[in-house]
């Protein structure tokens, strides 16, 4: 290896540490934080705190009320992800193995919602003339219809990537079409359906602006919605306001965790195909 590709790579090296750098330390400054005192809190500052004070996030639970705001969080992530990796599971598997005409402009109109933005004020209109306005399930619909797109798109191309021997196989040996699906592409899926899984909870855990505009209540509101309301309640209190925040980033960091090698699968192995 020469001596300029060396450089090459130390500056990347140096630049990918500066840039890692810029977005660590403040989750750094929000946890560390999350343990001191008020007047300690307010200086924003790296250094330890003197005594850990985890009465800190026992108050924002109580105070925020963030066990209410985490059952939300769980219905509004978990249940639109079942509903549309099962939908788009199956939708993409009908799609890719009947590849007619009608098909392809079918599959092609679904993954155009990747690009249309959400207008939210024709969204309320709607909602509100068939009674969803305000109403868990009016935004867990919402969060179906957001995902089917990008799901559809990511879990179509997989399938594309699965040998149509395997489904030959199982109808010689007398499979229906539910069988095939459920007992032998299903499990084949399983790399691309956890990604979209993992992603979609991701992305619906931190979304902040649809619960702010559809549901209007706050006894319905998800976590990232409770630390907006507590925040407004205790802006000068910046110790409980990091413990808050540290509380509803950790489940969607746990999940990533969790998933963050389904997540790499999920997307190499054909899923953006198509």
């Amino acid at each position: 290896m020469g001596s300029k590709k060396k450089i090459e790579i130390t500056l990347k090296h140096i630049v990918a540490l500066i840039l890692c750098t810029i977005v660590i330390v403040p989750f750094i400054i929000i946890f560390i934080n999350s343990f001191k005192t008020t007047k300690d809190a307010a200086l924003m500052s790296l250094a330890l705190p003197s005594k850990i004070i985890w009465q800190n996030y026992a108050t924002v639970i109580e105070k925020g009320k963030l066990a209410q705001s985490f059952v939300n969080s769980l219905i509004y992530a978990i249940v639109p992800c079942i509903g549309v990796v099962m939908f788009c599971g199956m939708a993409a598997f009908a799609l890719s193995r009947r590849a007619s005409k009608a098909n392809k402009f079918i599959y092609t109109f679904m993954i155009l919602g990747i690009f249309l933005p959400v207008n939210y004020l024709a969204l309320i209109k709607i909602m509100k003339l068939f009674g969803l306005y305000g109403t868990r399930m009016g935004l867990i619909l919402f969060y179906i219809a957001a995902n089917i797109a990008f799901s559809t798109f990511i879990i179509y191309g997989f399938v594309d990537s699965v040998p149509r021997e395997v489904d030959e196989a199982a109808i010689l040996d007398g499979a229906t079409p539910l069988e095939l699906f459920f007992k032998v592409i299903f499990p084949l899926l399983k790399p691309v359906l956890a990604t979209a899984f993992i992603l979609m909870f991701m992305n619906i855990w931190s979304d902040f602006m649809s619960p702010l505009y559809l549901i209007n209540k706050t006894s319905m509101w998800p976590m990232n919605l409770a630390v907006y309301n507590f925040f407004g309640r205790f802006k000068s209190d910046w110790n409980l306001v990091f413990a808050d925040i540290v509380l509803t980033a950790l489940p969607v960091l746990i999940v990533y965790l969790i998933g963050q090698k389904q997540i790499i699968s999920g997307l190499t192995s054909g899923a953006v195909k198509g």
